[in-house]
């Protein structure tokens, strides 16, 4: 009788353990009341949320003086990705998340896509939603773009997106949604193709959120959703409603305003993610969360502990803030220490929509999904930071190799603005920050990590730096920033 006793008991145990361990993350296809919806069954919705010039000591998961509610609950539940890199300026990065490529294999390697110039992100690569649509995804994109729009061809709706609704180029005021002055001034704002005329005077974050939770509410129960969200925050200009400044009462000037617009861009995350519960999406939905390269000093961001910041090589520039979250991810609550870059998200998300980048092309991106969800074995023990010998005085090239990172020529403009060129050895795992150069100390060291680098160049492409083109100028484009004038190649 009691060996019998003790077996029941622990039946019951391994029973009530099984239940605890469903309820905490719902089987694939079922949500946490049970339920089973027919979109739920094969593929997770993606929601890729992407932050403009977020700084490292700007969210609250670093600085307890930042106000970030939902994106610190976020971050606690799912896995923070403490060592996730990108290139320290917008263009760059963003090719790398659509294309799974370095920019310097692309021709995207030398500063950003400019309004005046004919430059796009090259046809024959296959961006991220084109091959989402394979798998059988509603693609939608809103927010910024940045990646080419001088020809049709170029912009999102030809590029694999299903809706597009947002702004071409690399910034634009808040409320105006225009950039430059005179004849240089046009509206940057599309609604797909159609230019959007009738949203000035409004915040551009308010109406951008409210399009991603129509986007959402629309959506189809039968088909998967990838949604990318480029947010406009917290690039400049520095502009939010007071009502998110007053939120900082003892910062001043534009570290009030910038940390008033990262609160705003979290409260908009919490309406995304209550919109998506809403339209009963969200139990299987993997969220991706990133900036796109680190904060910029100049403009009030801030990097702290790391050197540096956006247009530098240095760390403050190149390691940015990310995490995941959702129900497929299986280990959660801590921070995961691999290496990830950004070119891994476009081979990442493939593999978590069932899908693998196209056969024969060898993508730099390395397929992180079993990192990120299982806290499974590194994959990546170094990458390129970038390489860019388009101007001949500033050339650069920087490279880590496992706890090692060089740069090797241009890193970046000092404090007081000038260019600082020079060669730096750094062991990041002994000093994040950057304060001991190692590059006369180590010589032996030094060499190999400048062999590996000289590697690395021989597959180098010229970079896309055409001049500018009057061509492309508002006035002869109904004062809007226009596709039109370039042919796409």
């Amino acid at each position: 009788m009691a060996r019998f006793t003790l077996l029941l008991v622990l039946i019951v145990a391994l029973a009530v353990a099984s239940a605890f361990r469903r309820k905490k993350r719902p089987g694939k296809g079922t949500t946490s009341e049970g339920t089973t919806k027919k979109a739920q069954t094969s593929k997770p919705n993606i929601l890729f949320i992407v932050a403009d010039d977020l700084g490292w000591n700007d969210v609250g998961w670093h600085n307890p003086d930042v106000i970030t509610p939902n994106l610190d609950k976020l971050a606690g539940d799912g896995v923070i990705l403490n060592q996730s890199y990108y290139n320290p300026i917008c263009t760059p990065s963003r090719s790398s998340f659509m294309t799974g490529f370095y920019p310097y294999h692309i021709g995207t390697q030398h500063s950003v896509f400019f309004h005046m110039k004919p430059q796009g992100v090259p046809l024959k690569y296959t961006f991220l939603p084109e091959k989402l649509r394979e798998q059988g995804y509603a693609t939608h994109m809103v927010g910024k773009w940045h990646l080419g729009f001088c020809d049709w061809k170029y912009t999102p709706t030809r590029r694999g997106f299903d809706s597009f609704y947002g702004y071409y180029e690399a910034e634009e005021d808040y409320y105006t949604h225009s950039w430059g002055e005179g004849p240089v001034n046009g509206t940057d704002l599309r609604d797909n193709e159609d230019v959007v005329t009738d949203k000035g005077g409004q915040y551009g974050p308010y109406f951008f959120t409210d399009q991603v939770v129509e986007k959402i509410g629309d959506h189809p129960n039968d088909q998967p959703l990838f949604m990318y969200v480029p947010f406009q925050n917290v690039h400049r200009p520095l502009q939010v409603p007071d009502k998110y400044k007053d939120m900082y009462p003892d910062e001043t000037g534009d570290r009030k305003t910038l940390l008033g617009m990262v609160s705003a861009l979290d409260e908009a995350v919490g309406r995304i993610v209550e919109a998506m519960e809403e339209a009963k999406l969200w139990n299987n939905t993997l969220l991706i969360f990133s900036t796109d390269n680190g904060g910029w000093p100049e403009n009030a961001g801030n990097n702290y502990p790391l050197k540096g910041g956006k247009f530098t090589l240095w760390e403050g520039g190149t390691r940015g803030v990310a995490f995941v979250h959702g129900n497929m991810v299986e280990e959660t609550g801590y921070t995961n220490d691999k290496m990830i870059h950004a070119v891994d998200w476009y081979p990442t998300i493939l593999a978590a929509a069932g899908g693998t980048p196209d056969d024969g092309i060898a993508i730099d991106g390395v397929n992180q999904l079993d990192v990120i969800l299982r806290d499974g074995p590194a994959v990546r023990d170094e990458f390129v930071y970038n390489i860019d010998e388009e101007i001949p005085c500033l050339k650069q090239g920087a490279i880590r190799v496992g706890d090692y990172k060089l740069i090797d020529g241009y890193v970046g403009k000092d404090d007081n603005g000038r260019p600082e060129v020079g060669t730096w050895l750094f062991d990041l795992k002994a000093d994040p920050t950057e304060t001991n150069n190692l590059a006369t100390t180590m010589p032996t060291k030094l060499g190999e990590m400048r062999e590996r680098l000289e590697d690395y160049k021989t597959t180098m492409v010229p970079a896309i730096n055409p001049p500018r083109d009057r061509n492309s100028l508002p006035i002869y484009w109904e004062w809007a920033w226009s596709p039109g004038w370039c042919e796409a190649e």
